[in-house]
C-alpha cells in the first residue's frame, strides 16, 4: 500500500502559532490599556489609536490560527479527536458554564449599580441635606468641570460621581480641558481653573470649586434663581467695570454674572440714596477718598442690614495725600478693622518680587474655605490690617496673613529702594492683609482688603485671587448660607505596630504553614494517584 503523501507545509506551520502567540500578547496589552484609560488611570486625548490597534491585533490572530489550521490540517485534527479532547470536554464545558455566569452576573451588575458605604463615619456618603436636593430635581442638571491637565480632577470626579449616582438619573457630568477647548469655556463664562458649570434647562450656574457643600449651594441657586444685586462705587478714580484692560474689574464682572448676581454701578455723588436691591456694594480701588456724607450714607446701609467690600490700596500709591480718610476712620470705629498706612515688603520667595505679598496662613472663615497652598493668594502692593474688639456684638476675623518673612514698611521712598526692616517704625511679620467683620445685631458685614489690584483683569484668574474675591461677594450677600451641611466627625485610626511575638507568629505562618500545608495536599494527592496505579 502506498503511504500517505506527506504535506510540504507541515514544518512551516509553528509559524502560524508564533504569529497567533505574537498577536494574543498584543491583544491583552492592548486590551489592558484600554482598561486603564476606562478607569482614568492614565488619559489619552484620543482613543482611536487603541481601537484600531485592538482590531488589528484581534485579526492577526485569526490570521495565525487560520495559517497554522491550513498548513498542518491533521493537528487540528488530532486536537478536537483524539484522547486528550475527550478528556478535556468536560473540563471545556465547565469552563464555558462559569464564563457564562460571570459574565451574566457581570451584565446584571453593571445594570443596576449599588454601592454600600462601609466606613464607619460613612465619608462616602453624601449628607442627607444633598440627597434631598437631588430628590427634588424638577429636570435634569448637567455638569461641566473645567480642568486642565496640569490640575489633578479625581476628586472632582469622584465627588461628582456621588451626585450622579444618588440622582436617578437628573445629574450628570463631564470634563472638559479650557487648554484644548477655549470656544467651550468661552461660551460657559469660564475664566480659572477647577470651576463646574451646572445647567438645568436654560438656567445655569457656576460653582467656584468643587465640594458636596458648594455643588449644592449652587444647585439650589439653580432651582430657586432670584435677582442678586451687587454694586461697584464709583466717582473717587475708580477702576472700570466695563471696559477691559489690565487694571479693569471686568473679568471680576463677568464672573459675578455668570453666578446669576446682577452688576451695576453706583455713584453716592450723584446719587442720593442706594438702591433696595443691593445685597453688598464693593469699593475697589478708589484714589481719593470718599466724602464724609458718602460715608455716612454707606453707614446707614450696613446698619440696616447692608454689607461693604472695601478693597484700598497704600495711601502711597493713590491720590489721598495728607487728606483724611472717612472710609478708613468708619472702618476701625465702628468694625476694629484698620488700615495700616504701610506697605507690605514679603521676602517668603513665593514671588520673585517682595512687593507682592503672599498669603500662606489661612483663618478659619467661609470666605477661605477653598483656599489652601494649592490656591496660594497674591496682593500686588498691598497695606496691612490690624484688628481691635469695639464691642460684644461686633466679630472681626482675620482672612489673610503673610510669612514671618515679611513686614509692613512705613517709609514712602521703599518702590525705588532695596528695604530693610526697622523695628522702630516697622510692623513686623507675620501680617493680616484681609479681614472680615460680622454685627451679630444689625447683620450688617464688611469685609476688608488691603489691596485692589488681586481683583482686576491682570492676575484675577492667577493663584487663588479670584476664588478670594468671588468668596468675599458671596458672603457679603449672604449667599454662603442657602445651605449648611454638618461637618463630618471623621474617625482617627492608628496603625499599632505588630508586638515580637505576633510578627514572629506571622513569619511562621506566610512562610513554613501556609506553604507546607499546599506542599503537604499536593504529595497526598500524588501519594494516592500512585497507589490507585
Amino acid at each position: 500500500m502506498a503511504g500517505k503523501k506527506k504535506n510540504p507545509y507541515a514544518k512551516y506551520a509553528f509559524i502560524g502559532l508564533l504569529v497567533a502567540l505574537l498577536a494574543c500578547v498584543s491583544t491583552g496589552l492592548v486590551g489592558m490599556a484600554k482598561v486603564f484609560v476606562s478607569m482614568k488611570m492614565f488619559t489619552l486625548e484620543n482613543t482611536d489609536g487603541l481601537n484600531l490597534a485592538l482590531q488589528i491585533s484581534l485579526g492577526v490572530l485569526v490570521l495565525g490560527i487560520a495559517a497554522y489550521a491550513i498548513m498542518s490540517p491533521d493537528s487540528i485534527r488530532r486536537f478536537f479527536t483524539g484522547r486528550q479532547a475527550r478528556y478535556g470536554s468536560n473540563s471545556l464545558i465547565l469552563a464555558l458554564a462559569v464564563l457564562g455566569i460571570i459574565f451574566v452576573v457581570n451584565y446584571i451588575v453593571f445594570n443596576n449599580p449599588k454601592s454600600w458605604d462601609l466606613t464607619e463615619d460613612k465619608s462616602n456618603t453624601l449628607a442627607d441635606e444633598t440627597l434631598q436636593i437631588l430628590a427634588t430635581l424638577p429636570e435634569k442638571v448637567t455638569a461641566t468641570a473645567f480642568y486642565t491637565a496640569s490640575l489633578d480632577s479625581s476628586s472632582a470626579d469622584e465627588i461628582l460621581l456621588k451626585f450622579k449616582t444618588n440622582s436617578n438619573g437628573k445629574f450628570d457630568y463631564s470634563f472638559v480641558d479650557p487648554d484644548t477647548n477655549p470656544a467651550a469655556a468661552r461660551e460657559a463664562g469660564i475664566t480659572g481653573d477647577g470651576k463646574i458649570l451646572l445647567q438645568m434647562g436654560e438656567t445655569k450656574e457656576i460653582a467656584s470649586f468643587v465640594s458636596e457643600e458648594e455643588l449644592a449651594r449652587t444647585m439650589i441657586r439653580l432651582i430657586s434663581p432670584e435677582p442678586r444685586a451687587v454694586y461697584f462705587l464709583q466717582g473717587h478714580g475708580e477702576p472700570s467695570i466695563e471696559t477691559g484692560g489690565e487694571l479693569s474689574y471686568s473679568i471680576a464682572k463677568s464672573t459675578m454674572e455668570t453666578k446669576n448676581y446682577t452688576v451695576g454701578t453706583l455713584n453716592l455723588l450723584t446719587d442720593k440714596t442706594i438702591p433696595e436691591d443691593a445685597l453688598a456694594i464693593i469699593i475697589a480701588g478708589p484714589t481719593k477718598p470718599l466724602g464724609t456724607r458718602e460715608v455716612n450714607l454707606l453707614k446707614t446701609y450696613v446698619d440696616g442690614g447692608g454689607s461693604l467690600i472695601v478693597m484700598e490700596d497704600p495711601r502711597f500709591f493713590t491720590e489721598f495725600g495728607e487728606a483724611p480718610d472717612p472710609l478708613a476712620e468708619y472702618l476701625v470705629t465702628e468694625w476694629g478693622i484698620s488700615l495700616n498706612e504701610d506697605l507690605i515688603i514679603d521676602y517668603s520667595g513665593v514671588t520673585q518680587n517682595a512687593l507682592d505679598a503672599a498669603s500662606l496662613q489661612y483663618n478659619t472663615h467661609p470666605i477661605t474655605q477653598n483656599l489652601n497652598q494649592q490656591y496660594i493668594v497674591i496682593l500686588p502692593q498691598a497695606r496691612s490690617i490690624s484688628i481691635t474688639t469695639v464691642s460684644e456684638n461686633v466679630v472681626a476675623t482675620p482672612l489673610l496673613n503673610t510669612s514671618e518673612n515679611s513686614w509692613g514698611e512705613t517709609s514712602e521712598l521703599v518702590a525705588d529702594q532695596n528695604p530693610e526692616f526697622d523695628e522702630t517704625t516697622d510692623l513686623p511679620g507675620p501680617l493680616t492683609m484681609a479681614a472680615a467683620g460680622e454685627n451679630n445685631t444689625t447683620s450688617g458685614r464688611v469685609v476688608v482688603v488691603g489691596n485692589s489690584l488681586f481683583a482686576t483683569d491682570q492676575i484675577f484668574d492667577a493663584y487663588g485671587n479670584g476664588n478670594l474675591f468671588i468668596n468675599s461677594v458671596d458672603w457679603a450677600a449672604e449667599q454662603e448660607d442657602l445651605l449648611s451641611i454638618p461637618a463630618r466627625e471623621t474617625t482617627t485610626r492608628a496603625f499599632l505596630p505588630p508586638t515580637q511575638g505576633r510578627f514572629l507568629f506571622l513569619i511562621i505562618m506566610v512562610v513554613f504553614v501556609i506553604p507546607g500545608m499546599v506542599v503537604f495536599a499536593g504529595v497526598y494527592s500524588w501519594f494516592t494517584r500512585r497507589k490507585r496505579g
